[in-house]
């Protein structure tokens, strides 16, 4: 896989040596770390969190001198083989590692913001007897996350995509003492698995189409299939991304996974699980450009996730299930960006980036508002925090104020260019996708000024178990700072670097417009200030003075809304019900019939036996008379026969 034994125009990636040769430290460290303290047990109980903060802090110091490392090579593009992991016949995997700008930028999301979610963990789970639990299997996601992206095959990114799976579902239903964390654990983990089988295979595909699964040898095998295998394969790879991160048909278990702690749910929804289907589109992004209708697919499946997350996160009431409706919308977004391909892809990796600080401000912000609410969550009840909670409110606003897209916060850098490249795509669909990323922004502005109003601002809603809100502990507070500063700066300094960053990288990057837009650049910035002006308006002059505290009548929309838009209704009828009744048919089956027909026959033997042990009497004449009657009748039957009175 050099250089010279590649055709040219192949993507090739060269060996890695020197410090970049130890790019594996990035996934053992953590992955070490989560197996002292889940092996050692109680004894670890003492100081395991702080083994959990320090493995990622040393992770995060050895992604950063990776990177520092990897700007300094021409080709930016490295990769270590560390064993051979599969060899049967012609098909050859090796556990390999790929550290390039996609991965570095990655791998710098996933530690530093997992550092700091990791730092205000050990504050929130302080009280938690599992938490030096907690920190292993924390640890375990961010390791698992790590292979995910530095995989550099198919099979490795598998790997590290099933670790996630599990390390969510540990960590969803941590509190399995609690029945709805045990099932939204077990929900999360069952509709991953319908994703999960897409990307399997969609493996199987790569391998039996181009023998193959390694990235650069799959992306120079691309123009050798045909439209139609391209086309199923990015299908299947796209199933797999849905269900990863939480887009429509497979969103509805990411709003449920609100049950674990509030940590767990700033790591899924910013630095780790969700953030894993836009990295594998854009990673696959040479299968993907190769088919415009599978672009077409893509686009749409964001395009519906954003207006449908809008619309359900305005009708909520728990604090964290509206932000994680909102993620489930912002990663639409970045949906619409890889699904629009060229340049777009770097735009996407941008408002991933950004949306990691101010998401996990948010969530990190909502659990201090429940530290200091006696873990209240229903924001008609909340009001006036910002008098009682000052730095949450600064740095909740922050991250308000980023993700509405207010210029010069991160999300007006990461988002807006999103929504005009959408009015790019030079056809029809122009207006139509960017139509709704532009109603996408309206309805974030208002749903989210909902939120934060009502939670922050207004008369005090309080319950009456609670006297005096109070600002959270410094080691949870610090983190909410340094990711308000990131909400704020984020976007303008990646928007500038990272798209250049990337174009190291095969088909990311590059020249922002390949078709005339159907409206000015200017027109559709102000267009995308102005909805967002008019929804946060909308929503502060409608909250301003709070909402009732009971669910009032409400319009078909709302309704829809407040139910997810019946998707769970669907999912109940179309595949729960049916699995239930021919779960029962198959019991009623094995215990009627097959249980019966042993059963039945075990029955009628020990009964026949029963009564056949009735004739052992003991008692010599009854004996002598069955003998002497069975000699009769075989006389009778001789005589019979010899007669003919039986031929």
């Amino acid at each position: 896989m050099h250089a010279s034994a590649a055709p040219e125009g192949a993507i090739t990636f060269a060996p890695a040596d020197g410090l970049l040769g130890s790019v594996w430290l990035l996934v053992a460290v953590p992955l070490v770390s989560a197996a002292i303290l889940l092996l050692l047990g109680r004894r670890a109980d003492r100081w395991g969190h702080w083994l959990g903060v320090g493995a990622i802090a040393a992770t995060f110091g050895l992604g950063l001198t990776y990177f520092l490392q990897l700007r300094g090579l021409e080709n930016k593009q490295v990769q270590l083989s560390l064993w051979q992991f599969i060899a049967v016949g012609d098909f050859k995997v090796d556990f390999g590692l790929l550290f390039d700008p996609l991965a570095a930028v990655f791998v710098l999301l996933i530690t530093g913001v997992g550092f700091l979610i990791h730092l205000y963990a050990v504050e929130y789970m302080a009280h938690d007897e599992g938490r030096r639990r907690f920190f292993g299997y924390f640890n375990l996601f961010v390791a698992a996350m790590l292979l995910l992206v530095l995989g550099n095959n198919y099979v490795m990114l598998y790997f590290g995509w099933e670790g996630v799976g599990l390390a969510s579902y540990l960590l969803i239903s941590f509190w399995y003492g609690r029945p709805s964390a045990a099932t939204a654990g077990k929900k999360a983990f069952l509709m991953n698995r319908v994703g999960d089988a897409g990307l399997a295979i969609g493996i199987f595909v790569l391998f039996a189409t181009l023998g193959t699964t390694q990235y650069d040898q799959v992306f120079n095998g691309v123009g050798s299939l045909s439209a139609t295998t391209v086309l199923v394969l990015g299908l299947l790879l796209l199933l797999g991304a849905t269900g990863k991160s939480g887009q429509f048909p497979l969103q509805a278990w990411l709003p449920d996974a609100m049950e674990g702690p509030t940590p767990v749910s700033a790591l899924i929804h910013a630095a780790t699980m969700v953030t894993a289907g836009v990295y594998l589109i854009a990673r696959s992004n040479p299968i993907f450009s190769a088919n415009a209708n599978l672009q077409l697919v893509v686009v749409s499946v964001g395009a519906v996730t954003l207006l449908m997350g809008c619309l359900i996160g305005a009708a909520k009431d728990d604090i964290k299930r509206v932000l994680a409706w909102s993620t489930v919308s912002q990663i639409g977004y970045m949906f619409v960006g890889v699904g629009l391909g060229g340049a777009a892809y770097a735009l996407a990796i941008v408002h991933l980036l950004a949306h990691g600080f101010f998401k996990a401000n948010m969530f990190l912000g909502a659990g201090s508002v429940m530290h200091g609410m006696n873990d209240q969550v229903d924001i008609r009840r909340f009001g006036a925090l910002s008098k009682h909670m000052r730095v949450t409110w600064l740095t909740f606003m922050m991250g308000w104020l980023a993700i509405i897209g207010i210029p010069p916060l991160s999300g007006y850098f990461s988002k807006e260019p999103i929504i005009a490249a959408a009015f790019e795509r030079g056809d029809w669909t122009s207006w139509l996708f960017g139509g709704a990323a532009l109603l996408g922004a309206g309805l974030t502005a208002f749903y989210m000024t909902r939120l934060f109003v009502l939670t922050f601002h207004g008369p005090a809603r309080w319950t009456e178990d609670i006297e005096h809100p109070h600002e959270s502990p410094k080691l949870m507070t610090v983190p909410l700072i340094l990711l308000a500063i990131g909400s704020v700066a984020a976007g303008a300094l990646m928007a500038t670097t990272v798209p250049d960053w990337l174009t190291a990288t095969a088909g990311l990057g590059g020249e922002h417009a390949e078709h005339d837009p159907v409206l000015a650049h200017w027109l559709i910035t102000a267009l995308s200030i102005l909805v967002t002006v008019l929804g946060a308006g909308l929503a502060w002059f409608l909250f301003r003075n709070g909402t009732a505290t009971a669910p009032q009548p409400a319009g078909v929309l709302v309704t829809a809304a407040r139910r997810n838009l019946y998707t769970d209704a669907v999912n109940e009828a179309v595949f729960e019900k049916p699995g239930i009744f021919l779960t029962r048919a198959l019991v009623f089956l094995d215990n009627r019939g097959v249980d019966g027909l042993v059963n039945g026959l075990a029955a009628a033997v020990g009964g026949g036996s029963g009564r056949l042990r009735r004739l052992q009497t003991g008692f010599v004449r009854s004996y002598a008379t069955s003998i002497l009657t069975g000699a009769l009748l075989v006389v009778a039957a001789f005589l019979a026969v010899q007669a003919g009175w039986l031929a």
